[in-house]
């Protein structure tokens, strides 16, 4: 069966040739060779019933008999010949959906009652991909028609066959586990559809490392959007659009329209925002101060804001929305059927300015699936630990000290060429919240095991910047710094649904002659406003699609931010929360007078203008995103098609 997929997507990439225009051999190996991976994890669901009836520890009469090989091979016939089936089916309609098929297609299509006539239409049609599916359907009828010959194998020795029996089906069981998850490890999560971003040069080629069973199970797992269609199309532009216009130059004081300035972002793994004492002079009576000199300091010469939100609570959720403007709606974005979208980061509009793009992780290779994404988002280059390559630096959990790689994040950008663009996410500051051996005693260890591990990791980021310092580039460079998601949280203003995506947003350049923070209190901003924020900052010049504002050259008085606190929506304004379940208002606070969020105000305000406004916005955006994602609309398309 692992053949005959392989031959069937060998098959796919022909007919469908003309979609993946100068696709080299090298490439296509690459390509054919990661889909190995999605097929043992297809093939493996599709035939879980029909191991264990043949492995289970039966009389050995009992399996070897005529009846019982009959029955039991039609578990193995009929799962894959409709994995074949589906396949041939996707041969023919990713021409028309761009993407191998989710269950996503049932909610989309769950009222046309026609679906039958336009399948056995189009069989016909497309004669030559049912004759290659019926000839293939045949060949693997008929090589595996035979049933088992052997015999009477350990009628002496029944103790030790059932033993050994027992033996190997824990055996199997555990690598068909294994198999299905797609690989080891405890940094493996389960294979997905944006793991084949990992093997493509353009999202749309996961078509070709993809198969459609592997497609239908994994997007089972997650939620297929509907367009609730709030608005009509012409209402919903006026309201809110993602995509936004050139623009010409930087409105940043002493920038000039040029675009050479290096970026550098980090992405700290659970910096929360209690964490900063730069934040929370307020906190403890006055006495708070945080586990963070050194990002102290910086922030005393740095943009930053007193409302700042992430997207969502897990890392896999800081990607897409910090580097992409694409925010968590429901499942991770990455685990959602869209992932395999095309869309537009700050990379890959960078990389059209002649920046080198590089992405940094010191976790193992895939871990996470941020390798695949940021390939899928236009990074040139990805570091890892195995390119780090010095496993002594290794903290036996999750990746390589960040004092060690941020150094040798440091150093790899000294040898690239100017204008770069860079990201990192640091590892240390995670789950079992462990620093290295030479600093047991050295940071605080405050209230919460994590607290040690913020306190180095701020020791680190003071390491990067001493040596930074040194460099040429270190002066034409735009800092950003934010957090993945917050972690272990214990003041009562940081554990309520406002709280609880409270992360630092922060811009720093060297070349700023400022003295003081220019601290924003006026306007709520999201990890999603990071992209078009560097963009307009560096004076890009081209249409881009990205779920957020530019808060550092625009700076734009009236802005509300959105985002999902599952089950519900939530809209920020400068001083209220509005929470919406998709069809009703569920709950206002107003937390500039109520931080604890103690007092519900939906009765007084709920027909408030304010109100209504925050919830057209919201409605508009909520559309937008889930319009776009259905409709692979994340990026600006020229006359003919061609993404940018």
């Amino acid at each position: 069966m692992m053949v005959a997929f392989t031959l069937m997507r060998l098959f796919f990439y022909w007919v469908n040739i003309d979609i993946y225009p100068d696709v080299s051999t090298r490439h296509l190996l690459e390509m054919l060779g990661g889909g190995i991976r999605f097929d043992l994890t297809a093939l493996l669901y599709l035939n879980s019933v029909y191991l264990v009836l043949m492995l289970l520890p039966l009389p050995w009469s009992w399996r070897t008999n005529n009846k019982y090989q009959k029955a039991v091979r039609w578990f193995y016939w009929v799962p894959n010949i409709l994995g074949i089936i589906a396949n041939a089916v996707d041969t023919v309609y990713v021409r028309f959906s761009d993407r191998r098929t989710t269950m996503a297609f049932f909610s989309e299509f769950e009222n046309d009652d026609n679906l039958s006539n336009i399948f056995f239409t189009s069989m016909v049609q497309y004669w030559y991909v049912s004759v290659f599916t019926i000839v293939l359907i045949i060949a693997v009828i008929w090589l595996t028609r035979r049933a088992c010959a052997c015999r009477g194998c350990y009628t002496r020795l029944m103790p030790v066959y059932y033993v050994a029996e027992s033996l190997i089906l824990a055996v199997s069981v555990y690598f068909t586990i294994i198999g299905i998850r797609g690989g080891f490890g405890a940094f493996t999560r389960p294979i997905t559809l944006s793991n084949a971003l990992q093997y493509t040069d353009r999202p749309c080629e996961t078509n070709v490392v993809l198969n459609t069973p592997f497609a239908l199970m994994r997007s089972s797992e997650g939620k297929a959007y509907r367009n609730p269609h709030y608005f009509a199309d012409d209402e919903l532009e006026a309201i809110y659009t993602p995509v936004h216009p050139a623009n010409q130059a930087s409105l940043i004081e002493n920038r000039e329209s040029k675009i050479d300035k290096n970026v550098v972002v980090f992405i700290l793994e659970s910096f929360s925002k209690e964490n900063i004492g730069f934040y929370n002079h307020d906190l403890d009576e006055g006495t708070y101060t945080g586990y963070t000199p050194f990002l102290d300091s910086l922030l005393e010469h740095s943009v930053t804001y007193s409302l700042s939100l992430s997207s969502g609570r897990k890392s896999i959720d800081a990607m897409p929305s910090i580097l992409a403007g694409i925010p968590r709606f429901g499942s991770p974005y990455i685990l959602t059927p869209y992932s395999t979208n095309d869309v537009m980061s700050i990379a890959s509009c960078l990389n059209t300015k002649g920046y080198e793009t590089a992405f940094f992780h010191g976790a193992p290779n895939g871990s996470m699936g941020f390798m695949a994404f940021a390939r899928s988002c236009g990074f040139k280059a990805y570091y890892g630990k195995d390119e780090y390559n010095n496993d002594s630096d290794y903290d036996g959990y999750w990746g390589i000290w960040d004092e060690e790689f941020l150094q040798f994040y440091a150093r790899t950008m000294s040898t690239m060429q100017e204008p770069f663009m860079t990201a990192v996410f640091t590892v240390t500051s995670h789950h079992p919240f462990q620093v290295p051996a030479r600093y047991e005693d050295t940071f605080p260890r405050g209230t919460q095991p994590i607290h040690r591990c913020i306190g180095y990791t701020d020791y680190a980021l003071r390491r990067f910047f001493d040596y930074a310092k040194t460099q040429p580039w270190y002066t034409n460079t735009l800092f950003v710094f934010t957090a993945d998601h917050t972690n272990s949280l214990t003041h009562a203003e940081y554990t309520n649904d406002k709280g609880v995506y409270e992360v630092p947003v922060i811009f720093y350049d060297p070349s700023w002659q400022r003295s003081t923070v220019d601290l924003r209190t006026d306007i709520p901003v999201c990890q999603a406003d990071i992209m078009s924020s560097v963009l307009g900052y560096v004076g890009y010049d081209e249409p881009f699609v990205a779920f957020g504002e530019d808060i550092l050259t625009q700076r734009p008085e009236h802005k509300y931010v959105v985002n999902y606190n599952d089950p519900l929506y939530q809209c920020f304004s400068d001083s209220l929360l509005v929470q919406y379940d998709g069809q009703h208002l569920v709950h206002i606070y107003n937390f500039r007078q109520d931080r604890l969020l103690q007092h519900d105000e939906l009765d007084i305000l709920s027909d408030s203008e304010e109100v209504q406004d925050m919830l057209r916005y919201m409605q508009a955006y909520i559309q937008q995103y889930i319009a776009r994602m259905m409709e692979n609309r994340l990026v600006i398309r020229d006359y003919a098609g061609t993404s940018r």
